[in-house]
């Protein structure tokens, strides 16, 4: 299985903080104090940041930042046991925002909020959603946010020659962000032919996708892909998914799909879990 791709969230949102936090939660006049450890036991984080800010109306506060190249059904109950940690460490009230970088399929919904019942007790923890692709390039252009412009290609209106060139303009310009135009590159395959892509960079794409962070980036986009198909056959076979089934999802995304699909359709859930459980 491949590991999680090092998008450098940390170290992007690093170099522009107080915008960063002005764009995520939309308020104003906050002052940014500090990055905080995300090393917190019995949760392994590894694509988030949590920044420390304050706010004149609301006072000192941690606006927790989570970075997904793909939504998966596990984010809720990772907000929800991420914030209530976080603000438990630090003393302070939480702001969790999910940025979600690429589209799931079609029809894939994705939840606002983490909520559970279980003998008569309820459980809710809501938390701010963003999806690149619904957010319309220009706004973070106009008024640059720094740590988004890698992500040019993958915002509303972002898969446009120019918008791209233009992102690469502020990259090279700004000694800072110039490691990240791999980052750039890698996205605009998503939306431009590669021979264009070649054109705009003016690199040698087989550099480009020689690179190790092209390469962690594709097998994690391949393998999150895998997830997401999954998942959905699960929810089309069984309705739900729940703990024990979200269990031996790792190990039938290391199967071929031609295998994991008919498997998934075909067996009962009790068949499925006496096969790739643990028992």
């Amino acid at each position: 299985m491949s590991k999680t791709a090092d998008i450098g969230s940390k170290r992007l949102i690093g170099l522009n903080p107080d915008r960063w936090v002005e764009w995520v939660t939309a308020m104003p006049d906050l002052q940014y104090i500090g990055m905080e450890s995300t090393s917190l036991e019995w949760v392994s984080r590894q694509t988030d940041v949590l920044l420390r800010v304050r706010s004149p109306q609301r006072g000192e506060f941690l606006v927790v930042n989570e970075l997904q190249l793909y939504y998966n059904n596990r984010m809720p109950r990772r907000m929800q046991a991420y914030a209530a940690l976080a603000e438990e460490k630090y003393q302070r009230p939480v702001y969790p925002v999910l940025v979600n970088l690429l589209q799931p399929p079609k029809g894939r919904s994705i939840p606002t909020r983490y909520e559970s019942e279980f003998g008569g007790m309820k459980a809710l923890r809501e938390y701010k959603v963003i999806n690149l692709w619904e957010v319309d390039v220009q706004t973070i252009l106009d008024t640059p946010v720094r740590p988004l412009i890698p992500f040019v290609p993958l915002f509303r209106g972002g898969n446009d020659e120019f918008r791209i060139r233009e992102a690469l303009g502020m990259l090279r310009s700004d000694e800072q962000l110039q490691d990240f135009e791999t980052l750039l590159g890698f996205f605009a395959t998503f939306v431009l032919d590669s021979t264009l892509v070649q054109q705009i960079l003016r690199w040698d794409m087989a550099v480009l996708e020689a690179s190790p962070l092209y390469q962690d980036l594709k097998n994690s986009i391949v393998e999150q892909e895998r997830r997401a198909t999954v998942e959905t056959l699960m929810q089309l076979r069984f309705g739900t998914i729940d703990p024990e089934l979200e269990a031996i999802v790792p190990k039938l995304i290391t199967l071929p799909v031609e295998e994991f699909s008919p498997l998934i359709l075909q067996r009962s859930r009790e068949e499925l879990l006496d096969r790739f459980g643990n028992n």
